[in-house]
């Protein structure tokens, strides 16, 4: 109780203590980040990075003497401690940078996903620069033994020179912040609580204040187009959906470990030079499936405009999707889905995820139903981290020793990238069974098989780990992805593609996902005006194009 009694201040203090703690401890990742970007040739530059905790303690008690009202600055407080403490265990630990993306991915990722970065370091992190220094200012007792102008003068006192230091600083070193700003463009996004609030503000105005959100259809006139040789046999395309693929570790792509070996065997055209439309599967999945390009994609439009798969289904194409991922992020709304994990096969499922092999659990069932043309999508839980020891069996543990935790940023480095080659290992098995799946059917259906991540991942590269950095300074291993087809004989027979030509275009062109769209659809034989012949891969490669 005495330790109680001592917790009391008036609001001048209460706010300086706040705007203390914000600045020097839950932005001490900005200043560590911002002061290794100085060089530290002159008296000039010591002197400005002096400044940078300064500014930011100057900023935050201005912000907290406005809010200084007695029913809204305690709960405010409370949640802002709480979310920059978890934002900077993320930005700390991996290197992350919140954003809005990141934001989406927070709101949209389900409980197995959040339940494999939660550890007892995140816990124990938590605790102390979370949970305690809430509980403190919770308990903290605010005297206000003042008439209540002499504290409203107190607060625009020290706001105004707070404000005359930061422009004093600004005078001196505006050329300094400029730079590191304009040079160092993820900096300002590790700022807290700026960035948090800033992010889900942008956030919640996509999500739920975009204005009128009716379903915006298209493609209404797709249709079947004649094939070039007369077939009787239907087409048959599955579409693997990775999970944190990045191609720096396909071996072939040129990667020194054979991480491959089956689907070289399978003899696949692999392109190897193909980009993701994101670097988190809340933008790339959705981004893939419409039919807008990378540099005009509108999120809230693709949330309320059907895609691909609806455009599939207007043109009489049997459409599934099977999930293992979490979510198909609107893609696969409107047509046949079904969450894999669900079905509890319990050879291939513990309590809270699933192998990949669980894609293709009774898949031969639902082929022996169809009598037309369809595509089957498989959504794969594939590399995803930080788990990464999780998401292959036992016989795929070839290169050792491996990184057993979700605590990765702790790991020898080498002993993580075991356990990611580990991953790709099982991901080349599964595209195999999935080829030797296909071929079982061959007589019945043109089969073929497409495959691309939806975007890659950094273990550790430049200090970063996992994925999610903004697009415009994201490392090559969260963009860089790979990307493979393989077909039957008879499909390149019966669509009259030439695959040599497609094997030589696969070596030498750059492609992204914002060909999937028109590919796939060209690979239907789907014809409707919303198929832009440019944006199809293999369409120069067909005989009849």
């Amino acid at each position: 109780m005495k330790f109680l009694n001592k917790l009391r201040c008036n609001e001048i203090a209460f706010n300086i203590y706040a705007a203390l703690f914000f600045a020097l401890i839950l932005n001490a990742i900005f200043l560590l980040r911002a002061w290794e970007t100085i060089p530290y040739l002159s008296l000039h530059d010591y002197l400005y990075a002096g400044t940078l905790p300064l500014v930011l303690f100057c900023a935050f008690l201005v912000i907290f003497n406005v809010l200084a009202l007695p029913w809204l600055r305690k709960p405010l407080l409370l949640v802002l401690i709480l979310s920059s403490a978890a934002a900077n265990y993320f930005m700390f630990s991996f290197g992350t940078v919140i954003d809005t993306n990141m934001i989406q991915n927070v709101f949209e990722t389900d409980l197995q996903e959040a339940a494999s970065l939660f550890s007892v370091k995140y816990l124990l992190w938590m605790l102390l620069l979370g949970v305690l220094p809430a509980a403190i200012l919770f308990l903290t007792r605010i005297e206000n033994n003042r008439p209540w102008w002499m504290g409203i003068a107190w607060r625009a006192a020290t706001s105004l020179a707070a404000i005359l230091v930061v422009l004093l600083v600004a005078s001196l070193f505006y050329k300094d912040y400029a730079s590191m700003i304009r040079n160092n463009k993820g900096l300002v996004k590790m700022v807290t609580p700026p960035n948090v609030v800033s992010s889900i503000g942008h956030y919640a105005d996509n999500r739920w204040f975009a204005g009128d959100q009716s379903l915006v259809k298209i493609g209404e006139d797709a249709h079947k187009g004649p094939l070039l040789k007369d077939e009787k046999k239907k087409t048959l395309v599955i579409f693997v959906l990775g999970e944190t693929g990045r191609a720096e570790n396909f071996s072939l792509g040129g990667y020194a470990r054979e991480t491959n070996p089956k689907l070289k065997r399978d003899n696949v055209i692999y392109y190897r030079n193909a980009t993701s439309c994101g670097t988190e599967t809340a933008i790339s999945v959705p981004c893939m499936f419409s039919n807008m390009p990378r540099q005009q994609y509108n999120a809230n439009l693709a949330h309320h405009q059907e895609g691909l798969l609806d455009v599939m289904a207007h043109a009489g194409v049997n459409v599934l999707w099977r999930e293992n991922d979490g979510g198909c992020k609107g893609a696969c709304d409107r047509v046949p889905h079904t969450d894999m994990t669900k079905w509890n096969v319990s050879a291939l499922c513990k309590s809270d995820y699933c192998l990949d092999d669980v894609l293709l659990h009774r898949l031969n069932h639902y082929i022996d139903s169809v009598k037309d043309d369809t595509v089957i999508v498989l959504h794969q839980m594939g590399s995803h981290g930080p788990a990464y020891y999780l998401r292959y069996p036992a016989e795929m543990r070839q290169f050792t020793p491996t990184c057993d935790s979700n605590q990765i940023q702790d790991c020898d480095h080498q002993a993580l990238v075991n356990t990611y080659d580990n991953t790709i290992l099982y991901t080349d098995s599964m595209l195999d069974s999935t080829i030797s799946l296909l071929k079982s059917y061959s007589d019945k259906f043109n089969v073929a098989l497409v495959y691309l991540s939806d975007h890659g991942e950094s273990l550790g590269e430049h200090g970063m780990y996992l994925h999610g950095a903004p697009y415009l300074f994201a490392p090559s291993q969260q963009t860089h992805i790979p990307f493979l087809l393989w077909m039957s004989p008879d499909y390149a027979t019966a669509f009259g593609i030439d695959q040599q030509c497609l094997r030589q275009q696969a070596q030498r062109d750059a492609v992204s996902q914002d060909n999937i769209f028109h590919t796939l659809l060209g690979m239907m034989n789907v014809q409707t005006r919303e198929y832009q012949p440019t944006l199809d891969m293999i369409r120069s490669c067909r005989k009849n194009s």
